[in-house]
Formats: C-alpha cells, sequence, structure tokens
C-alpha cells in the first residue's frame, strides 16, 4: 500500500514512506482510511511528512480516491 501512495506522491525510488499513524472513518457513505506518514531519504532522515486519506464509497460502483497533502505546504 505505501508503494501507492508514494507513486501517487511522486516520490523518489529510493524513499521510504513510513505510515506513523491511522485513522478510520465512516461519514457520508465513504469509507475513509487516513494515515499520517513521513519521508524518509536514502539515509533514514526524515525530510517531509504526509497526510494521505484513501477513500472508498460504501456504494456501487465502490468509487475509491486516494489524495494527500504535505503538511506545512500547501497542496498545490
Amino acid at each position: 500500500m505505501t508503494d501507492e501512495y508514494k507513486k501517487k506522491i511522486g516520490l523518489p525510488e529510493s524513499h521510504t514512506l513510513n505510515i506513523v499513524s491511522s485513522q478510520w472513518a465512516q461519514r457520508h457513505g465513504q469509507d475513509t482510511d487516513t494515515y499520517e506518514c513521513e519521508e524518509l531519504n536514502e539515509k533514514g532522515e526524515v525530510i517531509a511528512k504526509y497526510t494521505v486519506k484513501d477513500s472508498t464509497s460504501i456504494y456501487p460502483p465502490f468509487g475509491r480516491s486516494i489524495t494527500w497533502n504535505k503538511l506545512g505546504v500547501p497542496n498545490t
């Protein structure tokens, strides 16, 4: 799963995305997992933090969306 998020965010292959915490919520027909993540460079140093939301509709056709924000930086 983190490889999918890494690709979505656009992280270099040599970096690691580490999930630090997660939260689950179900509202308005959406099942949403929210992850707080850290981007680690090749040396294992934290260089950025992200919030990733993975949301799936609980009703057919079960659409899915993955959104993310880099903490401290507006997502453009």
